[in-house]
């Protein structure tokens, strides 16, 4: 039997999905999960409680270090890091973000290892100027790397330290959306679940809580329209240490009856459904996967104009606005409302559609593999 090529995946801290739908590690994973591969799934730090799930890779290694560890010169992360691959002498490291970048770029100048894959998952990961150094000095022809998107991939090009056409490329971000479809709760079960009412219509966002998701410009854009429209109201899935300023808004524009903060949930992409209109109005995002995600739902969807995802919306027939724009985020939000329940349906049908033909799961895991094989001719 042929020996087969040894891949280790670094990720910097552990988060397997309970289900892999959108686990894109996982689905790296389950690309190469074949005769002529042995693959290895690696967290820097974290590790999984007994009722979590692990990575169904070939073998697993938690390197349990520290916050502390992960800073400064990470003379630990460096030393623990060479013994492993040293010892098990791996053929492919696929690298998940600067965390996991980073040491091996310093480390394979002495190991050697044959191919090195970096993966960046946002657009800015790459503006400070120390890890701009990094890959100017330290990348050799070891190396290729990998943007979610069209735009990660040409914000790194353009940094010109050394990305370039030949060793960046794109891959995009894709979901098992046949599977997920299965998973997805039908909208009457999901808004109950969620304590939602039945017989309004809802505009719904999942996202952290955090700045760079321009909820408060939903909320903004939504209080400019719900007079109009008294039997809808607006909902967000999500936590973040953004939480009392949006609800002071929401409080301010008095609003609070009609817009709810849902917090976090475990896989929420599963309450999709209760959602009439799927709304995206971030700031900045590399690939936002919450996008793939509420397109799965066979819904309309409205999400901002950022080179990320000009593509998907565009593409699907939704609607793009300018972000931070509240008087277009007003105006699509009342394009999609002022619309009968079949046309609506329509759309929803016409991003679906799009998601199944575009991003497919099986295009994704076969991108990864085209990007490993050639340079083994598969053993």
């Amino acid at each position: 039997m042929k020996k087969p090529i040894k891949v280790l995946q670094l990720q910097p801290s552990y988060n397997v999905k309970s289900n892999d739908v959108s686990d894109l590690a996982e689905q790296i994973v389950k690309s190469l999960l074949c005769d002529h591969y042995e693959v290895t799934s690696a967290y820097f730090s974290g590790k999984p409680k007994p009722e979590q799930p692990k990575s169904i890779a070939n073998y697993v290694h938690y390197f349990n270090l520290s916050e502390n560890d992960m800073h400064g010169m990470r003379l630990k992360v460096l030393w623990k890091l060479y013994w492993f691959c040293r010892a098990n002498k791996f053929d492919v490291v696929i690298c998940n973000r600067f965390k996991t970048v980073s040491p091996m770029l310093q480390l394979n100048k002495l190991l050697k290892i044959p191919l090195c894959v970096g993966i960046s998952h946002v657009m800015n990961e790459y503006d400070r100027k120390y890890r701009k150094l990094q890959i100017r000095f330290l990348t050799d022809k070891k190396w290729k790397f990998v943007g979610v998107s069209d735009a990660v991939r040409d914000r790194l090009i353009n940094y010109k330290c050394g990305f370039n056409q030949k060793n960046t490329f794109t891959i995009t971000n894709a979901i098992d959306s046949k599977k997920l479809v299965t998973l997805m709760l039908p909208k009457s079960e999901a808004r109950l679940k969620l304590n939602l009412p039945l017989n309004v219509k809802i505009i719904g966002a999942i996202g952290r809580l955090v700045k760079v998701k321009g909820h408060e410009y939903l909320i903004k854009a939504f209080a400019n329209i719900e007079n109009k429209y008294p039997d809808t109201i607006l909902t967000i899935i999500g936590d973040g240490n953004e939480k009392e300023i949006l609800i002071k808004l929401i409080n301010d524009l008095n609003i609070s009856h009609k817009v709810f903060l849902l917090g976090a949930k475990e896989n929420a992409a599963h309450y999709i459904k209760a959602f009439d209109i799927f709304t995206m109005p971030s700031i900045q995002e590399g690939l936002g996967l919450a996008l793939l995600e509420g397109m799965c739902g066979n819904l309309p969807i409205i999400a901002s104009d950022i080179p990320a995802m000009h593509p998907l919306i565009i593409g699907s027939g939704g609607i793009a606005v300018p972000p931070k724009d509240i008087a277009s985020l007003t105006q699509a939000l009342e394009a999609y409302l002022s619309l009968d329940a079949s046309t609506l349906n329509a759309k929803g049908e016409q991003v679906y559609n799009y998601l199944v033909k575009n991003h497919s799961i099986e295009a994704y895991r076969s991108a990864y593999k085209n990007l490993i094989e050639p340079l083994f001719k598969v053993r």
